[in-house]
């Protein structure tokens, strides 16, 4: 039975390519990830407290089982550190970045289409309903996203009567 490879790295860099090849296995343990990044275990180690990505699972004994992703990320740290030159620093932050974006583009969701007015006609009840909802909405979130001031903070002020509002479903 011949199992499949996954090739996990590529060098950016043209003539000199470094590929590697991972396994196809669900765990490394990490003499193996320590193999295929060619650097020594402890150095994995710190990546680990260094890279908040890296994060490999540990067994009930406290050995650390990486899977096929976080293998990649060893060798992605790695390219970064050793090949294009990033501090630890900086390559901590180009994967943050990178994940923040890769978030954005699995998370967003195309726009819906609105229902746009013809110029010059008047709007229908339903419209100007939601336009004062709206506008409701940004005077709240204001209300509730202002510091409060600090004389309201310790003392008990007296509640005054509630001011009289439209109501938002009735016409």
């Amino acid at each position: 039975m011949q199992k499949q490879k996954h090739v996990a790295q590529r060098s950016s860099q043209g003539e000199g390519a470094v590929t590697t090849v991972i396994p196809d296995k669900l765990y490394f343990r990490i003499g193996e990830v320590a193999k295929l990044c060619k650097v020594q275990a402890y150095v994995l180690r710190f990546w680990e407290s260094e890279f908040p990505q890296l994060k490999p699972n540990k067994s009930g004994t406290g050995q650390r089982l990486y899977r096929k992703r976080d293998v990649e990320m060893a060798l992605q740290v790695k390219r970064l550190l050793h090949e294009e030159g990033y501090t630890i620093a900086g390559a901590r932050q180009l994967l943050q970045s990178e994940g923040r974006e890769g978030k954005k583009r699995t998370s967003s969701q195309p726009e819906l289409p609105l229902k746009t007015q013809p110029t010059g006609s008047q709007p229908d009840k339903n419209e100007r309903r939601l336009q004062r909802l709206r506008m409701e909405l940004k005077e709240l979130l204001g209300m509730l996203s202002a510091t409060p001031t600090p004389a309201s903070q310790g003392h008990k002020t007296k509640k005054s009567a509630p001011q009289a509002r439209p109501s938002l479903f009735s016409e």
